[in-house]
């Protein structure tokens, strides 16, 4: 038997808008509030909304169709804020009962890697975020862009999760398959790893007419996986929600694809679907699994490179995460609540520098002409956030 597993990333951050030197002192409006609402009701209208309503029906027309999600806490806020309609086709989903919500850092952040004790509040944030919007408990941990290592896998059993998820990196694996679940060395939980090539012949190169494979079809996919039947036992296809509609628009055929998939891999009676959770239960683990560095999803090099690859990375992530201390010591909601804000990853992919087969993902949303843009945007507003921070001491001291 074959069980596919469809796990979608959704995401979208408040971006910074092009905050000026000169602003610094005068003005602590830092995010880009008109320009972040317009994206998102964009792709609410190119892929969640049209997505969501083939999900329910599928949903409703398959009794072994299932998926799972991963909702940032920013993307939830700002749904709850500017698309309510598209908050309450999420919940209808959910209310299915064959929707599995999973967890992960509230603000999309990389905080495991800067501040143990900022990622966990993030998570528990996160959880009880799912629990009042969805009525759900998670219990499979997700983290920020697949980031993982043995020493996360060793967190998250502590905070009571019964599964993970990562990328079946090449490096990891050796002469291994994603298609098993397997052990992380360092915890007692099940772990389960992306099948990069299957996952990304539908998020990236579906509409690539180079693709020797192109055009792919529901029924030439569902063969794909019917040949891991006697070679693993799950098809873990993770990736991006706005794959539909958005990354891969309407004229590809990407809906059409999405309708026909689970009938073409439901015709092979050894195939069926299955949320994380009941992955993981379902199957033993074939091995385990040694990460000593940081994996993630993000690129060929599939590291940590998309975020920390370069000086302006580095020096950003080191000053948002040295202000900790002082920015929970104020006691101001509003400032704790930028903060975490600027911890979003994808500031610091907006940084990024690296060019050729990445350069084009790595422009995708991005709201600057150049990293450099985005750098100095940056850093002037964290010399902003400094000098609030230095207002409420000198108040609190005259106090």
């Amino acid at each position: 038997m074959v069980s596919v597993c469809f796990y979608f990333q959704v995401h979208q951050p408040e971006r910074v808008r092009d905050y000026s030197v000169f602003e610094v002192g005068k003005s602590s409006d830092y995010f880009f509030s008109h320009k972040n609402r317009e994206i998102l009701e964009r792709i609410a209208k190119k892929c969640y909304l049209p997505t969501n309503a083939i999900m329910l029906e599928l949903l409703n027309k398959h009794a072994e169709f299932k998926v799972s999600y991963s909702f940032t806490g920013i993307l939830l806020d700002q749904l709850e804020r500017f698309a309510p309609k598209v908050m309450q086709s999420f919940q209808k989903l959910a209310d299915t009962g064959k929707v599995e919500i999973l967890d992960e850092t509230y603000y999309h952040s990389l905080a495991f890697m800067y501040s143990k004790k900022e990622f966990t509040e993030q998570v528990r944030m996160h959880n009880r975020k799912i629990k009042s919007l969805f009525s759900q408990s998670p219990k499979v941990f997700r983290n920020t862009e697949l980031t993982y290592n043995n020493g996360l896998a060793a967190e998250a059993e502590k905070m009571g999760y019964k599964a993970m998820l990562a990328e079946g990196a090449d490096r990891i694996l050796g002469w291994r398959s994603p298609n098993f679940v397997y052990k992380p060395v360092s915890a007692n939980i099940k772990l389960l790893l992306k099948n990069y090539r299957l996952s990304d012949d539908i998020a990236f190169r579906f509409s690539n007419h180079d693709w020797k494979e192109w055009p792919l079809t529901a029924e030439k996919f569902a063969g794909w996986v019917g040949k891991v039947n006697g070679n693993g036992n799950c098809v873990n296809l993770f990736m991006d929600y706005e794959t539909f509609g958005e990354h891969q628009w309407p004229v590809t055929g990407i809906f059409n694809f999405l309708r026909a998939l689970p009938r073409e891999i439901l015709k092979h009676p050894d195939n069926d679907f299955k949320t994380p959770s009941e992955t993981a239960k379902s199957y033993k683990a074939s091995g385990e699994i040694d990460v000593p560095e940081i994996i993630s999803w993000a690129d060929v090099e599939r590291d940590l490179s998309a975020w920390t690859g370069n000086r302006m990375q580095q020096a950003a992530l080191q000053k948002i995460y040295e202000i900790e201390g002082q920015v929970k010591k104020s006691g101001s909601k509003k400032l704790l609540q930028d903060w975490r804000k600027l911890q979003a990853s994808d500031h610091f992919y907006y940084m990024c520098t690296k060019w050729f087969n990445d350069g084009d993902v790595h422009k995708y949303f991005n709201p600057y002409d150049s990293p450099y843009d985005a750098f100095i945007a940056y850093m002037n507003i964290l010399g902003d956030i400094k000098l609030r921070l230095e207002k409420m001491r000198k108040a609190s001291v005259a106090a």
